[in-house]
């Protein structure tokens, strides 16, 4: 290992992006298993009282879908609870805050992975939010059940790899309106299946 490598909170973002280019590489079967093992280590750390949800989303969510090799973590929480204590206890247990918002909506969004080298084996991007009827949950069950709109998503991104490897940004704007499109069918399709029971 270089000694004199750069710390990441010290790089541009044109150096994070060259070091962390869009790869898409064929769907791991251990996904799954390297999901349930991180969210077994959140529940422990966090504990259940705090989380109120807590789902793997993204493309290594979708069975047989080539995809970003970084396991997406959906982790819900009360709107009421300390967010504070949450962020101390996910830094201090080795996630890195990569950005925050809490207006309009709670939206944290952490990662483990990235290393000054590259990536690890295992990467892991964690989004916080407050308990709701999120799309990213649909429209990964869409795409599960609807294997030509899987293949057709599988082309788009290809194709905006190669348009985009070195910009993150870029290729994540490019893909919303399929993903927003293909959500709004799905949230049509399933109804609420995911609409938290609340006390109004």
């Amino acid at each position: 290992m270089n000694s004199e490598l750069k710390p990441l909170s010290e790089m541009s973002l044109d150096e994070l992006w060259q070091l962390f280019p869009i790869t898409l590489k064929a769907n791991n079967p251990l996904y799954g298993k390297w999901y349930a093992q991180e969210k077994s280590e959140l529940i422990g750390i966090i504990g259940r009282r705090t989380i109120k949800r807590i789902s793997h989303i993204g493309s290594t969510a979708v069975h047989g879908l080539i995809a970003k090799p970084t396991i997406d973590i959906l982790l819900e929480v009360d709107k009421d609870c300390d967010i504070e204590n949450v962020k101390i206890t996910l830094c201090s247990a080795g996630w890195l805050l990569m950005s925050e918002e809490t207006k309009p909506d709670l939206k944290l969004t952490f990662n483990k992975g990235y290393t000054p080298a590259g990536f690890a084996e295992k990467v892991f991007h964690l989004h916080v939010r407050c308990l709701d009827d999120w799309d990213e949950l649909y429209f990964r069950d869409y795409l599960n059940e609807n294997k030509d709109v899987m293949i057709e998503y599988e082309k788009l991104k290809l194709k905006l790899q190669k348009q985009y490897e070195h910009n993150r940004d870029a290729y994540t704007n490019a893909k919303s309106d399929f993903i927003m499109g293909y959500s709004k069918k799905a949230k049509e399709k399933y109804k609420n299946r995911y609409l938290p029971i609340m006390n109004h």
